[in-house]
């Protein structure tokens, strides 16, 4: 009888609802697809799993594991994003450091129907470990869904209008639209992100201050990211003025502990290694989401000459490949990034490794963990570039290019030296200038006693015109607004005018990625990159007023004679003559009247009804 009554009253709940709802509640929480379904627009999706600490036991960075597979139904295209813990899922606002959100980022490069499938598994640092079958599953792992991207709708400078930038076998990077790219940003301060609204950021030692970013609030925007009431608007800011001009990249050091400034760090503390600060890494990430949209790349510096040992005494063990990691997982699906494995970098020297092993196997881990292949460089001292860089040539190498330091007036010559070898050895380098020497001085604040000419002549020209892919600038150490305790980008704001004048004339009139640089084709101190018998740019930093004009050896054609000027920039101009034709050396006439010594860049095109490449000469 109370068997019966039982089933009798459990009827009454299923008719009056009441069991549905309770079964409801005990069925897991669904995934969160969460961001913009469109082409190049990165797409979240978070998961309901074990309840976490950033100090709990197991430790949610090395003994769990997320990785989600995004596959592409109608070509089959497949990457693996690593994920990460998240905490409450909204740590950069509230702080947290416990929950039990786990999340995955991607970033799609085509539109169509994606479906995606969660492994999530447990067990002593399953979290790196390639395996993908290490550990054994936990919680969410087999979950499953779909979603569908449509097309961009941004356009201009912000990168989800262009797609991911990749190295694609050339000396410059590529975005998915087929556009190429030629940095030109800061390299200082090296201490970004040791910027005082950041969650667990602190000075550890020395007597390098924390940024308030201040002189840079008024250029935040109203709809621009910030954190917890209001907290950013500097560091936003900062990155808002630089892009205003024409500026499309900023570096920073992610770890700096031992370093010179001593005050950047991932983890809870500075002298933690497998802990990291879940809302810190999150504020960074509305940072880094912003520069996309501003059309700002990354350069991610993951280690200076004095930390090069700090995490497993420079072996590829566990506490750099967790590093690796939680960078990818956080960071990997911004559009236009490269991993700088060191900054300085000279490990191979103080560990008798003469082969490089060390930063091959660096590079190799972080290719596994990257799904989209970002740029990895690597950055070191003037006078250990053959040290460096030669055993690390040829198509074996994972490395995309070199990040160069040298001095500002060698600048020229160590871009083609590097540019030419790596082609040499089968697979060519990207080549670009992010400091220049010497290392006290960089490039000086404006000002009457500025060293801007020669930089401009230099170094800016110099590297662009020997085929580099770009530069970032270095602020050094012995004026005001430095690399360490800059917090002014105005204090250079003459400075940028020269390199936006630059960018434009590559990025306005020249096909740089068909073109080579050859010196040899104007006599005298000239700078020359051609694509023989089509285009021609002849850089003359010192032109006279007395000059007879400048020789150009040119094959059979007639050619049209523009002059640009680096100081101003503006619109072609013409000089002496408005054409030049012939077969071998022909002159193209002296640039436009000016003060002695200015400097000018001639632009050399066949007449043949032909356009400049992105407008009339």
């Amino acid at each position: 009888m109370q068997v019966f009554w039982n089933r009798a009253f459990l009827c009454c709940f299923f008719a009056l609802g009441f069991i549905p709802s309770i079964a409801a509640a005990q069925q897991p929480t669904q995934p969160v697809v969460s961001g913009e379904r469109m082409l190049y627009h990165p797409i979240s999706i978070t998961f309901e799993g074990p309840e976490a600490s950033e100090t709990g036991t197991p430790n949610p960075f090395r003994d769990y594991r997320l990785n989600v597979t995004f596959r592409h139904e109608e070509t089959g295209d497949q990457l693996v994003a690593p994920g990460y813990f998240a905490a409450d899922g909204n740590a950069a606002d509230t702080g947290a450091d416990s929950g039990n959100r786990w999340r995955a980022h991607f970033t799609p490069h085509r539109t169509g129907t994606w479906s995606w499938e969660a492994s999530f598994r447990t067990g002593t640092d399953v979290a790196i470990r390639l395996d993908p079958l290490a550990g054994e599953p936990a919680s969410f792992d087999g979950a499953q869904g779909a979603f569908t991207v449509s097309g961009t709708d941004k356009t201009g400078r912000d990168f989800r209008g262009k797609g991911m930038l990749r190295y694609v076998g050339e000396h410059y990077l590529r975005f998915d639209d087929g556009s190429r790219f030629v940095k030109g940003g800061a390299d200082s301060p090296e201490t970004l992100l040791a910027y005082e609204d950041f969650d667990g950021t602190s000075v550890h030692a020395g007597d390098v201050p924390l940024k308030t970013w201040e002189p840079h609030i008024g250029d935040w925007n109203e709809g621009d990211p910030v954190w917890q009431n209001g907290k950013g608007k500097g560091l936003v800011g900062a990155l808002n003025y630089l892009a205003s001009e024409g500026l499309n990249a900023i570096s920073f050091l992610t770890m700096n502990v031992e370093g010179d400034g001593k005050n950047v760090w991932p983890w809870i503390r500075h002298d933690a290694r497998d802990r990291y600060d879940v809302s810190k890494l999150a504020q960074w990430e509305r940072v880094f989401a912003h520069a996309d949209s501003l059309g700002l790349y990354l350069h991610f510096k993951t280690q200076e000459t004095e930390n090069d040992l700090l995490l497993d005494g420079g072996e590829p063990g566990p506490e750099r490949k967790l590093y690796y990691r939680e960078l990818a997982a956080r960071f990997g699906h911004h559009l236009a990034l490269n991993w700088n494995l060191g900054e300085e970098n000279d490990i191979w020297e103080e560990l008798d490794d003469p082969r490089q092993y060390r930063i091959r196997s660096y590079a190799e881990y972080i290719r596994a963990l990257d799904p989209y292949d970002h740029p990895i460089v690597l950055h070191t001292y003037p006078d250990q570039h053959t040290e460096a860089y030669t055993p690390l040539l040829g198509d074996s190498s994972e490395l995309a290019g070199i990040s160069l330091q040298t001095h500002w007036n060698r600048v020229h010559e160590h871009t083609l030296q590097w540019r030419r070898a790596s082609a040499a050895a089968g697979k060519k380098w990207v080549v670009a200038n992010d400091e220049q020497g010497d290392w006290q001085i960089g490039v000086m604040p404006d000002g009457p006693e500025s060293n801007h000419d020669d930089i401009r002549r230099r170094t800016i020209w110099g590297h662009l015109m020997a085929g580099g892919a770009g530069l970032e600038f270095y602020f050094g150490y012995q004026h005001p607004h430095n690399d360490l305790n800059l917090e002014d980008f105005r204090s250079r704001d003459r400075f940028w005018d020269y390199v936006r004048h630059a960018l434009h004339f590559f990025d306005a009139w020249l096909p740089y990625w068909e073109m080579a640089p050859d010196d040899g084709l104007a006599p005298g101190d000239r700078y020359v990159l051609a694509k023989p018998g089509e285009i021609y740019a002849v850089y003359v930093p010192e032109a006279s007023p007395n000059d007879e004009g400048v020789s150009l050896q040119v094959l059979r054609g007639s050619y049209s004679v523009r002059w640009y000027d680096p100081v101003e920039g503006g619109a072609l101009q013409t000089g002496s003559v408005a054409r030049a034709a012939g077969e071998g050396v022909v002159s193209i006439g002296a640039p436009p009247p000016g003060p002695d010594g200015k400097d000018w860049v001639a632009l050399v095109r066949v007449e043949d009804g032909a356009k400049s490449h992105n407008g009339d000469l």
